[in-house]
This record gives C-alpha cells, sequence and structure tokens, in this order.
C-alpha cells in the first residue's frame, strides 16, 4: 500500500513538472514568421546599402529586410504619419532632429554614420568648360539642377554654398528643381540641365557626368548620415542590429568603397 502511494505521488510530481516545464522547451513552430525590416533611407545610399544587403542576412539568417529609398525629406514625413518603419538613415541632421523634437526616434539609437561632401557635375559630353561653382552664373549655362531645398538636403547644401559664393540669387532663374538627388542626377545625365549639384557619391556611380568641381567644406552645413530606430518600430532589437551591423567591419569596406567617408 505505501509502494503504491509512494509510486502515485512520483508519477504525479513528474507530471507536474513536465506540465510546467513543456512550453520552455517547446520548439519555434517551422511556419512561425520572421522579421522583416523597413528600412528608410536617403536615396544617396541605393547602391551601398543593396550591397551590404547580403552580407548582414548571411550574418543574421532568417531576417528579410526591406527597402525605402528617397529623398529625407519625404522618408520623415512618412514616418511622422506612421508608416511602418523600423530604421531611418537621413543624409541631413534636419529631418533627424525633427523627428527627435517629436518623439518619434530612440535617441540611443541616434548616430552619425556616413559624410559625403557635394560636387558640381555636368553632362559628360558637356563643352561649356565649367571648372567652378562661380561659372554657373555664365550666360552660357541655362538650366542648373538642384534638390528641393526643403525636402532634398542635398538642395538644401547646393542652396548654402551658392548663398556662401554670393551668388544664390542671380542662379535662382535657372534651377531645375528634383525630388531627390538621384533625380538630380538623371536630369543631368539626360542633358536636360547643363550642370547640377550632387554628392560626389553620385557623381562616382555615373558614367554619363563628369565630376568639375567639388565644395569647399566650409560653404554649407557638415554632409553626416545620422540613422535611428524608430520608436514605434515592432522589431526593435532586430532593427537595433542592423543599425550595429552598419557600424561593423563587414558593412564599413562597402561605403568607403562607394566613396562615403565614415563618421567619427
Amino acid at each position: 500500500m505505501k509502494r503504491k502511494l509512494i509510486l502515485a505521488f512520483v508519477s504525479g510530481l513528474l507530471a507536474a513538472l513536465l506540465g510546467i516545464g513543456f512550453k520552455a522547451v517547446m520548439p519555434v513552430p517551422v511556419n512561425a514568421q520572421s522579421p522583416t525590416l523597413l528600412i528608410a533611407a536617403a536615396a544617396s545610399l541605393q547602391e551601398t546599402l543593396k550591397e551590404v544587403d547580403p552580407l548582414f542576412k548571411s550574418a543574421n539568417p532568417g531576417i528579410a529586410v526591406n527597402y525605402n529609398f528617397a529623398a529625407s525629406g519625404p522618408l520623415q514625413q512618412q514616418i511622422e504619419q506612421g508608416a511602418p518603419i523600423d530604421l531611418f538613415i537621413a543624409a541631413a541632421t534636419r529631418q533627424m532632429d525633427a523627428l527627435q523634437q517629436k518623439n518619434l526616434i530612440l535617441t540611443d539609437t541616434r548616430r552619425n554614420i556616413l559624410t559625403n561632401s557635394l560636387v558640381l557635375v555636368v553632362p559628360s559630353n558637356s563643352t561649356l568648360g565649367l571648372t567652378s561653382f562661380k561659372q554657373l552664373t555664365n550666360s552660357n549655362v541655362k538650366r542648373i539642377s538642384v534638390g528641393e531645398p526643403r525636402s532634398v538636403p542635398a538642395g538644401q547644401y547646393a542652396e548654402e554654398v551658392f548663398k556662401n559664393l554670393g551668388i544664390l540669387d542671380r542662379l535662382k532663374s535657372k534651377f531645375v528643381y528634383g525630388n531627390s538627388v538621384r533625380n538630380v542626377l538623371g536630369t543631368v545625365e539626360s542633358g536636360n540641365a547643363d550642370a547640377g549639384v550632387v554628392y560626389a557619391t553620385d557623381a562616382r556611380i555615373s558614367n554619363k557626368v563628369k565630376q568639375v568641381a567639388t565644395a569647399a567644406s566650409n560653404l554649407h552645413s557638415p554632409i553626416v548620415y545620422p540613422m535611428a530606430v524608430i520608436k514605434a518600430s515592432k522589431n526593435q532589437s532586430t532593427a537595433r542590429a542592423y543599425a550595429q551591423f552598419l557600424t561593423s567591419q563587414k558593412a564599413q569596406p562597402v561605403f568607403k568603397k562607394y566613396g562615403f567617408g565614415i563618421a567619427k
């Protein structure tokens, strides 16, 4: 009788322990959805992030990443309107500052990761002989492609250069505005503008334009690329991992390859 009671007690205890521990040792279901990140990034980062993408996925199997490349201004607006963006990489601090003021980013994840420079480009077959920004005032220069300064950081920087050179008012009538720096580049590539102002990294990827001048860094605000995880993200830990990867020794050589500087 005593033996039966002991066996019953042990059996009951074992069943209870199995019941408590069952969920802890359950494997992840095969059909469980892996996290999918949505990265909103400045248009000038398109080639570099596409090359970084397989490197990140190789180091983090099972994570899918989608990208939305556009001018920093519209991307800022999308985040403000509740778009399901996990990480934002802008081409200027102004857009990130605006999001931070509205408490829309995780401030502990914000950091500047890249730098760039501003250059003057002309179609590769141009015969105007331009070698400086000041020569844009010449009468034979009819159309200048620049980014819309309120939404395109490259346009903001270009306006600062022209203002500091004292030629902004003389050039305004020649401006052809683009909605992203890549749109500006395309306008020059197609010959629909005599010249354009883009980042050095944009000029580097095109064989349809030639770089004829580089703006002195003291003529414009520092060109830095800040990134931050969005507070409303449902994938914050994965977004943090992606952000950390961008600063790793695996990703930085790709940025350098395309002409970006690494922010300190």
